[in-house]
């Protein structure tokens, strides 16, 4: 089960570099002069699936040791709130100050799924 625990967080962590890797450019760029609106929509698009991949972690890593598969309208956000908390089979995944960071993320994962086209940049 740990081996390919391992193997499934493993090729996670390796699309995550791949997006960062991607995206240098841009954040480079972004740090230089702000961002306009098509920079913007690259940033937030590239947030959402930063987050997304860490999600993707938390689910493996839910299914392979706590033996559930999140579901409901929350289990966004109760994922998250469960990788902070020990269990009987696993340690905490996150301190609570990650915790806290991620939960921006993932308020602006809503946020980018739901509203983001409709605000505009």
């Amino acid at each position: 089960m740990l081996n390919k625990l391992r193997k499934q967080i493993g090729v996670e962590q390796e699309q995550i570099r791949r997006l960062l890797e991607a995206h240098q450019a841009l954040l480079h760029k972004c740090t230089a002069e702000p961002p306009g609106p098509i920079e913007r929509s690259a940033l937030a698009a590239m947030l959402h699936s930063f987050y997304t991949g860490i999600e993707n972690v938390f689910r493996r890593i839910a299914i392979e040791c706590d033996g559930y598969s999140p579901d409901g309208d929350t289990w966004h956000r109760d994922l998250l709130d469960a990788m902070a908390q020990p269990t009987e089979r696993r340690p905490a995944v996150i301190s609570k100050d990650l915790h806290d960071a991620l939960k921006e993320y993932l308020g602006f994962r809503h946020m980018f799924r739901y509203a983001y086209s409709i605000a505009g940049c």
